[in-house]
Protein backbone atom coordinates (compact mmCIF):
# COMPACT_ATOMS: atom_id res chain seq x y z
CA UNK A 1 0.00 0.00 0.00
CA UNK A 2 1.45 2.94 -0.77
CA UNK A 3 1.94 6.47 1.57
CA UNK A 4 -0.31 9.30 0.33
CA UNK A 5 1.49 12.21 0.03
CA UNK A 6 -0.79 14.44 2.45
CA UNK A 7 -2.14 12.28 4.96
CA UNK A 8 -4.27 15.03 6.33
CA UNK A 9 -6.33 15.03 2.95
CA UNK A 10 -6.16 11.39 2.43
CA UNK A 11 -8.21 10.94 5.76
CA UNK A 12 -10.92 13.60 5.12
CA UNK A 13 -13.24 12.50 2.77
CA UNK A 14 -15.18 15.21 2.14
CA UNK A 15 -11.66 16.82 0.51
CA UNK A 16 -11.32 14.05 -1.65
CA UNK A 17 -14.95 13.93 -2.33
CA UNK A 18 -15.30 17.62 -3.27
CA UNK A 19 -11.90 16.80 -5.49
CA UNK A 20 -13.48 13.86 -7.12
CA UNK A 21 -17.03 15.86 -7.85
CA UNK A 22 -14.66 18.99 -9.56
CA UNK A 23 -12.65 16.84 -11.22
CA UNK A 24 -15.40 15.38 -12.78
CA UNK A 25 -17.33 18.38 -13.63
CA UNK A 26 -14.36 20.06 -15.10
CA UNK A 27 -14.00 17.39 -17.45
CA UNK A 28 -17.36 18.34 -18.83
CA UNK A 29 -16.92 22.08 -19.15
CA UNK A 30 -13.55 21.46 -20.73
CA UNK A 31 -14.67 18.86 -23.06
CA UNK A 32 -17.91 20.39 -23.93
CA UNK A 33 -17.07 24.44 -24.28
CA UNK A 34 -19.39 25.37 -27.00
CA UNK A 35 -22.30 23.20 -25.41
CA UNK A 36 -21.57 24.78 -21.87
CA UNK A 37 -21.96 28.20 -23.24
CA UNK A 38 -24.55 27.44 -25.22
CA UNK A 39 -26.45 26.19 -21.57
CA UNK A 40 -26.27 29.06 -19.69
CA UNK A 41 -26.99 31.03 -22.06
CA UNK A 42 -30.59 29.66 -23.47
CA UNK A 43 -31.25 28.11 -19.57
CA UNK A 44 -30.77 24.59 -21.03
CA UNK A 45 -27.81 23.39 -18.86
CA UNK A 46 -29.61 20.63 -17.42
CA UNK A 47 -31.13 19.23 -20.51
CA UNK A 48 -27.72 19.68 -22.70
CA UNK A 49 -25.61 17.44 -20.22
CA UNK A 50 -28.35 15.52 -18.58
CA UNK A 51 -26.61 11.92 -19.99
CA UNK A 52 -23.22 13.03 -19.08
CA UNK A 53 -23.83 14.39 -16.00
CA UNK A 54 -25.95 10.56 -14.80
CA UNK A 55 -22.56 8.94 -16.13
CA UNK A 56 -20.38 11.50 -13.94
CA UNK A 57 -22.37 10.83 -10.70
CA UNK A 58 -22.52 6.98 -11.44
CA UNK A 59 -18.99 7.74 -11.15
CA UNK A 60 -18.44 9.68 -8.24
CA UNK A 61 -21.66 7.31 -6.21
CA UNK A 62 -18.63 4.38 -7.27
CA UNK A 63 -15.89 6.01 -5.58
CA UNK A 64 -17.36 7.61 -2.40
CA UNK A 65 -19.92 5.51 -1.76
CA UNK A 66 -23.71 5.37 -2.67
CA UNK A 67 -24.61 6.96 1.16
CA UNK A 68 -21.89 9.36 1.07
CA UNK A 69 -22.69 10.61 -1.95
CA UNK A 70 -26.81 10.98 -1.10
CA UNK A 71 -25.68 12.78 2.37
CA UNK A 72 -23.58 15.83 0.70
CA UNK A 73 -24.13 17.94 -1.52
CA UNK A 74 -19.99 17.74 -2.94
CA UNK A 75 -21.58 16.47 -6.67
CA UNK A 76 -24.30 19.52 -7.00
CA UNK A 77 -21.91 22.63 -5.67
CA UNK A 78 -19.50 21.05 -8.59
CA UNK A 79 -22.04 21.62 -10.89
CA UNK A 80 -23.17 24.40 -9.71
CA UNK A 81 -19.45 26.09 -9.00
CA UNK A 82 -18.06 24.51 -12.20
CA UNK A 83 -20.49 24.07 -15.20
CA UNK A 84 -23.07 26.72 -13.78
CA UNK A 85 -20.35 29.41 -13.53
CA UNK A 86 -21.50 29.84 -10.03
CA UNK A 87 -25.35 30.10 -10.73
CA UNK A 88 -27.27 27.88 -8.74
CA UNK A 89 -28.92 25.90 -11.46
CA UNK A 90 -28.89 22.35 -9.80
Amino acid sequence: MRTPINPFLANDPNARARRLARALISDLATYFPQRREEGLREGTLKQLFREEIRKSYDEYVEQVGHEFAESTMHFQDALNDVLAGGEKIF
